[in-house]
């Protein structure tokens, strides 16, 4: 698939050639190609949703519009276009690439801190506290927040269980009900395997909590709770440190409620296993 890809950038840009290919869209696709050169920067961080909404067409002509350009789908686009913006963008060297990164992170945490809504970030709380069949679905990096997590709250007493395999996660949703509560972590928020599952998950009426990056997507349609992070990827920068670490700014906002809530419990759990570890050191 990369080979392909490389192949057909290599052939032509995708910039030109959509402006090759511009007097053979209809009315609707014109107003997808006119956005996107406008706003080519921003593309590559939206999600299919979100792209649809901004050129007012269904999700499907967008489908169709880039399926009429020999791209497989809106990703296989979105990677292509990254390519060319990060060929053609020139390096200004301003900042060294430590302060870069420093900043990004920075600036990651407080754009997320700034997008937490209090009364959401208390409910998912409030939600996870009162079940006792909490479930957390993660695939790549985000399933390594998910294992993360699950070892945040398993220091303060609250057991759950991370599924990081898409058939397994499917299996899992099968057997789900109404006192199931589904953490879903997925920066997109447009992981197939993911929105699968959920959605059988909630056709088994599982309360579903996601931790995303896009207020607009398909995993957020079957989300009951919606905790957002700033940080976006382009698609060349999939399973990045700052995409990772806005995830965690969510999960330990979550753990730490979760921690102050029930705080008797959770020193004695904490204690508890800080002697059990002790002689796991020298």
């Amino acid at each position: 698939m990369v080979q392909g890809q490389t192949d057909k950038l290599n052939g032509m840009k995708p910039t030109m050639l959509i402006e090759q290919h511009k007097h053979t869209f209809t009315k609707s696709e014109n107003k997808i190609y006119e956005y996107i050169i406008e706003n080519t920067d921003k593309v590559i961080y939206h999600s299919l949703t979100e792209l649809s909404e901004a050129c007012e067409v269904a999700e499907a002509t967008v489908l169709r519009f880039f399926r009429k350009l020999n791209f497989k789908g809106f990703q296989d686009f979105k990677f292509l276009l990254a390519q060319e913006i990060s060929q053609t963008k020139q390096h200004t060297g301003e900042e060294t690439f430590k302060e870069k990164i420093m900043n990004n992170i920075i600036q990651a945490i407080t754009d997320s801190s700034e997008l937490v809504q209090v009364e959401e970030l208390k409910k998912a709380i409030d939600l996870i506290d009162q079940s006792d069949d909490v479930v957390i679905y993660g695939i790549g990096s985000s399933g390594i927040a998910g294992l993360d997590m699950q070892n945040r709250l398993m220091r303060i007493g609250k057991i759950t269980t991370v599924i990081t395999d898409s058939h397994t996660q499917i299996m899992r949703a099968s057997s789900m009900n109404e006192n199931t509560v589904l953490i879903a972590i997925s920066l997109t928020g447009s992981t197939k395997d993911i929105v699968d599952a959920i959605e059988t998950a909630k056709t088994n009426k599982a309360t579903v909590i996601a931790l995303t990056a896009y207020v607009k997507s398909p995993l957020t349609r079957y989300s009951d709770v919606v905790l957002l992070s700033s940080a976006k990827e382009s698609p060349l920068d999939s399973g990045s440190l700052i995409s990772k670490i806005s995830q965690l700014y969510l999960i330990d906002l979550i753990c730490t409620g979760l921690s102050m809530k029930n705080a008797d419990q959770a020193e004695t759990i904490k204690m508890k296993i800080s002697d059990n570890l002790s002689i796991k050191l020298y």
